[in-house]
């Protein structure tokens, strides 16, 4: 059985034809899948239980893909997104890179260049997961410090003289590492754990 077996996909598709083809094409990887007709029945399930994968089309009414994408990476920004289009363009493409998509696939799905993409995924997902319960680096610990501050990535990269992005991958391992899946949950735990002392709270 593959490592990966045991993680989570939502998908999020308005088409049903294409919802259930491509649900059942990932339940046949071993993955347990939860399908989607409106990527706000998706959000208000992401809120409760979270996904290791989100795979989302991006015209839907409502909500779009992209709106999704913004939404659920501000709760879980490591979490890697498959953005699926019929309407594919270089400024959505440019926009989904900025946002954090991990990648586009075009309609009509070609079977075998999805389960590759989605497997690749899943393993980086692994991968991933063996930060969980590592030491904190000097420079995450100053990170964690200066979030406990109420500091912004874009204050805390221009305090330490690094990009926000690099700031915002700090962040995402420091939540990997503590496993917390947002800010109040890290900082609760960053304080049980005694990472931040409590003045750095007020």
């Amino acid at each position: 059985m593959k490592s990966y077996q045991k993680q989570y996909i939502f998908l999020v598709d308005d088409d049903m034809a294409i919802l259930k083809t491509v649900g059942e094409t990932l339940k046949k990887l071993g993955v347990r899948v939860a399908c989607f007709s409106s990527a706000t029945d998706c959000l208000e399930r992401f809120y409760k239980e979270g996904c290791d994968l989100l795979i989302a089309d991006v015209k839907m009414p409502e909500m779009n893909g992209m709106e999704l994408l913004s939404e659920c990476h501000r709760i879980a920004p490591w979490m890697p997104v498959l953005l699926i289009t019929g309407y594919a363009d270089i400024p959505m493409a440019f926009a989904a890179g900025r946002d954090g998509a991990v990648d586009f696939i075009e309609k009509p799905l070609n079977r075998e260049s999805f389960i590759f993409k989605v497997n690749s995924l899943l393993q980086q997902n692994f991968s991933r997961d063996s930060l969980v319960g590592k030491p904190l680096t000097k420079v995450e610990m100053k990170v964690l410090e200066l979030t406990a501050m109420g500091k912004t990535s874009k204050e805390i990269a221009q305090l330490l003289n690094r990009s926000a992005r690099t700031i915002e991958v700090h962040r995402s391992h420091i939540r990997q590492k503590l496993c917390a899946g947002n800010f109040a949950d890290l900082i609760k735990k960053a304080f049980a754990m005694k990472l931040i002392p409590l003045e750095k709270l007020t």
